[in-house]
């Protein structure tokens, strides 16, 4: 098993601190907040979406030094994406923690640092929060867009 201490090792220091400052987003298309019971963590992203890519990204993140981590990560890499790769990096951190599952690869790569994480499972939910919050706020875009594309088809 991983020692606590591994946990909190440089790399995540850095990341967490390195999060960048804390903004909002003032007109977005979707915003979600995500929360842990158990810790009393909370992200809240905001998104807006052109043409199925995040074009614009904020967060405010009042969690432990590991969601601080993944969220650092996040506000780095989110812009520019879709959907689709968003979907699939929140569904490789679930496996990484859950069933051992290798790490996010490519830009998510720096991801790999909380695969020790694996072995506490009290500290995963404030890890994924991020992840969490994205896709919600991934689907009120989505259902939104969708929902105006209806009312514009119709006579």
């Amino acid at each position: 098993m991983t020692e606590l201490s591994e946990i909190y090792n440089q790399r995540i220091l850095e990341l967490s601190a390195n999060i960048g400052e804390a903004k909002r987003l003032a007109e977005p298309d979707a915003t979600a907040t995500a929360h842990s019971k158990l810790c009393g963590s909370t992200v809240t992203v905001d998104v807006s979406v052109v043409d199925g890519r995040v074009a614009a990204y904020g967060q405010t993140v009042k969690a432990c030094l590991l969601g601080q981590a993944a969220a650092s990560v996040m506000g780095r890499n989110i812009v520019g994406s879709d959907a689709r790769e968003l979907r699939q990096v929140g569904a490789a951190m679930r496996r990484m923690l859950k069933s051992g599952g290798p790490p996010p690869d490519g830009r998510w790569s720096d991801l790999a640092v909380l695969q020790p994480v694996k072995d506490y499972k009290a500290r995963h939910a404030s890890t994924l929060l991020v992840f969490d919050a994205v896709e919600a706020a991934l689907d009120q875009a989505e259902a939104k867009q969708n929902g105006a594309a209806a009312a514009a088809a119709k006579p």
